[in-house]
């Protein structure tokens, strides 16, 4: 048998309204007071209530932290530690997007360490022991609830990643009430997103295993059959559950069988033209599959009739195909942007683009074709 290791989050809690049950979490745990992490829409949105309001239910006193930025800012980060540091939290919960999530991550990673979050980024280079986490997501793709990874945009618009066992959490928190608001285009951009991640895991070149091989097929047959339910009949509970545990299965998938190029080249979309992560990532995502062929065919075939059923009676060398021209169409069928140049990027981008994507080099190895300076301009050119 060829040997390999599995990591994942503690414990998971999936269940509608069990947001509302984070405070028996957190005081079972000890906790006195923590630091709630999210973004000024989620508390507008009221997807914080039913949180807050457990919370302060089971004793605990909150600090509310509701400036988190898309593509989270290392200034943003390191201020909010500050803060919550001052605030003497012993404990941190997130409700929000991958954003909210990674930032709460390095919070209580940074609040209970003197390691400079410069020396964190890299992989497993974090010292040390974080405070306890809870996360509850309200977009069902970046499965940042079960992933030890933490992204963060530094000053000259790049993104790295911290990548270390201590950010996976306590508890998940999968609750369909959090997503049921989550407008149609969110919706596609976030699931194809975590379809990318179940094939990315599938097809890594480097630590795919039998473990996160079932979770990708399995994250992929959800995902799947429920995307076009929970863009087109928002209100549907059991869609939006069905996403929410696809997302987090393809997060467990890709935590031991890590992302390759298609995040390689997402990243510097966020980066230059704060594209939302999810989006960036099904623009190039057709072109990538394409770019992959001749390495990953035979891989991307049996992974074709799972996503798009339709293909299951074509020839295999069809169905690897059948994959590439499924996405190319289900973008738009769902809304979606499906052009670089509709997001603001142009010819004269794509070499700083190419440049920024080559720089990936801790997801790039994971690609199981070797992606070239040449080959991402190509790519880029391709989805303008």
């Amino acid at each position: 048998m060829k040997s390999f290791s599995f990591q994942t989050t503690r414990s998971v809690l999936a269940e509608v309204g069990a947001t509302a049950k984070i405070g028996e979490i957190l005081a079972a745990r000890g906790c006195r007071k923590v630091a709630f992490i999210t973004d000024k829409m989620i508390l507008s949105l009221g997807l914080a209530d039913a949180a807050l309001d457990g919370l302060k239910d089971a004793g605990l006193d909150v600090w509310v932290f509701s400036d988190v930025e898309p593509d989270p800012p290392e200034a943003m980060i390191l201020d909010a530690v500050e803060k919550a540091r001052s605030e003497n939290v012993d404990g941190v919960v997130s409700v929000g997007g991958g954003s909210s999530l990674d930032t709460a991550k390095l919070i209580a990673m940074l609040l209970n360490s003197d390691q400079p979050i410069g020396e964190m980024y890299g992989v497993n280079l974090v010292k040390g022991e974080r405070l306890p986490l809870v996360l509850a997501p309200t977009t069902a793709g970046t499965g940042s609830e079960v992933t030890p990874i933490a992204i963060v945009t530094t000053g000259t618009n790049e993104k790295k990643g911290v990548v270390a066992p201590q950010l996976l959490p306590d508890w998940a928190i999968l609750d369909a009430e959090l997503t049921v608001g989550l407008p149609a285009p969110v919706t596609a951009a976030t699931g194809i997103d975590a379809m990318v991640h179940a094939i990315e895991a599938y097809t890594s070149k480097r630590l795919k295993n039998v473990v996160s091989d079932c979770l990708a097929k399995q994250a992929l047959e959800l995902l799947g059959a429920n995307i076009r339910k929970a863009c087109f009949t928002p209100e549907d509970r059991d869609a939006r559950g069905q996403m929410l545990l696809g997302s987090m299965l393809a997060g467990m998938a890709f935590t031991n069988a890590p992302v390759a190029a298609v995040h390689a080249l997402a990243y510097p979309l966020g980066g230059h033209f704060h594209v939302p992560h999810g989006l960036s990532n099904a623009l190039v995502l057709p072109y990538v599959l394409e770019y992959n062929m001749p390495d990953a065919r035979a891989m991307y075939a049996e992974l074709a009739p799972i996503v798009f059923p339709e293909l299951a009676d074509q020839p295999a060398s069809d169905q690897a195909d059948g994959l590439v021209e499924g996405f190319l169409k289900l973008g738009p069928e769902l809304g979606m942007q499906s052009k670089l140049s509709e997001v603001g990027v142009s010819h004269n981008n794509l070499p700083k683009l190419a440049e920024d994507a080559m720089k990936q080099e801790r997801l790039l190895i994971n690609n199981p074709r070797e992606m070239t300076y040449d080959a991402a301009h190509a790519i880029y050119a391709k989805a303008l």
